[in-house]
């Protein structure tokens, strides 16, 4: 059966967040002379005193953040009607990942100060974010495992390499490819998600 409109308008939504965030790594970090992604943390590129900081905070972080607010929104919409607990409060987790991530650019780091309250703030939002989307994923994915086996095979895998990135890998790779690591992994889920989820039920 074709999808209706507001589905084709709700579909593309996690790519387009996860394509924007992508080129405005690659972009911005190509434009800061002396930036290497292998070497440099994403959040440099949204620093005070960074050159087009702010460009990068909004591109980078506040526009892809709140496009995954709506896919984790339209998600919860998507979920039939009785779904297991896990799966409603997945969605909840989900929707503030997308807002703790919106808020990495709205308390970006200072570089001069990495131990200051600014950098702690934003170490905060992304920590938040990070253990957000982990649980959010891992729940979605064994409360959907009976219902929505594509979503819950895709739930788990990225959120088991966004776990084992972010608190893992810290100390066998370079903290910012595996930081990267993390960062790819929901993009998969945000590309991915709204279209695996079958069939809706009715938007409620």
């Amino acid at each position: 059966m074709p999808l209706h409109s507001p589905r084709r308008i709700e579909n593309p939504l996690g790519a387009i967040a996860a394509a924007i965030f992508i080129l405005a790594v690659v972009g911005f970090g190509a434009a800061l002379d002396g930036y290497v992604q292998a070497r440099h943390p994403v959040a440099l590129l949204g620093a005070g005193g960074m050159p087009h900081a702010l460009a990068f905070n909004v591109l980078g972080w506040a526009v892809p953040g709140l496009l995954a607010v709506a896919v984790a929104v339209y998600l919860l919409l998507r979920l039939p009607v009785g779904s297991h607990w896990a799966q409603r409060v997945a969605g909840q987790l989900l929707v503030l990942a997308g807002m703790a991530f919106t808020g990495m650019g709205l308390l970006p780091l200072d570089v001069a100060d990495l131990d200051g309250p600014a950098s702690q703030a934003h170490a905060s939002a992304w920590m938040v974010w990070a253990l957000a989307f982990i649980a959010g994923t891992l729940m979605l994915g064994i409360g959907s495992w009976k219902t929505m086996p594509p979503l819950a095979r895709l739930a788990l895998s990225c959120g088991l390499v966004a776990a084992v990135s972010a608190f893992a890998l810290q100390g066998l790779l370079p903290a910012p490819i595996a930081q990267r690591v993390t960062f790819l992994a929901w993009a998969i889920w945000l590309g991915l998600a709204l279209p695996m989820t079958g069939r809706s039920s009715p938007h409620r």
